[in-house]
C-alpha cells in the first residue's frame, strides 16, 4: 500500500470574512439615485379648508345658536332669545326659518371648552330641520 491512502482527505479552508466590497457598492449606487431623484420630487399638498369669506354671504337675518360651557343651548333669532334642548332646537329653527328667506343662516356660536362633539350634534340637528345655510362662529385673534 502506498503512504498516499493513509493520508486525511484534503480539507478546505473555510473563509471567515465578509467580503464588504460588493456590499459597499450597491449603497453607494443607491445613495446616488436617492440624491438625483430626491430634488425631482414635489412635496405633497394637502388641502385645508380656509376660514375666507363666502361665496355668498348671508343676508341681514341671521339667528344664533349659542352652547355655553355647561351644555345648554340658546336661540336667538332676532330680539327673541331662548334656552332650549337639542330636539327642540331643531325645531324652533325649522319654524324661524319657514318665516324667514331662504338666504337666512344659522351661526353657531360655542365656548371652547365645550367638547366639539356638541358642536357637531347641533350642527345636524340643524341639518336634520332642513337649515341650508350653517356658520360656525370663530373668535379672531388679538393683534
Amino acid at each position: 500500500m502506498s503512504t498516499d491512502s493513509f493520508r486525511s482527505p484534503r480539507r478546505r479552508r473555510t473563509v471567515n470574512e465578509i467580503n464588504m466590497v460588493p456590499f459597499i457598492d450597491v449603497m453607494l449606487v443607491l445613495l446616488i439615485i436617492f440624491m438625483v431623484t430626491a430634488p425631482m420630487l414635489t412635496p405633497g399638498a394637502i388641502n385645508v379648508p380656509s376660514a375666507g369669506k363666502s361665496t355668498k354671504p348671508p343676508t341681514k337675518h341671521v339667528a344664533h345658536v349659542l352652547l355655553a360651557e355647561d351644555g345648554s343651548i340658546r336661540l336667538k333669532a332676532g330680539k327673541n332669545e331662548q334656552t332650549l334642548s337639542l330636539q327642540e332646537l331643531g325645531i324652533a329653527t325649522a319654524s324661524w326659518q319657514a318665516e324667514e328667506s331662504e338666504e337666512s343662516a344659522v351661526l353657531i356660536q360655542a365656548d371652547k371648552t365645550l367638547a366639539y362633539e356638541h358642536v357637531v350634534a347641533a350642527m345636524g340637528e340643524l341639518q336634520r330641520a332642513g337649515v341650508k345655510r350653517i356658520a360656525l362662529g370663530v373668535k379672531s385673534a388679538a393683534k
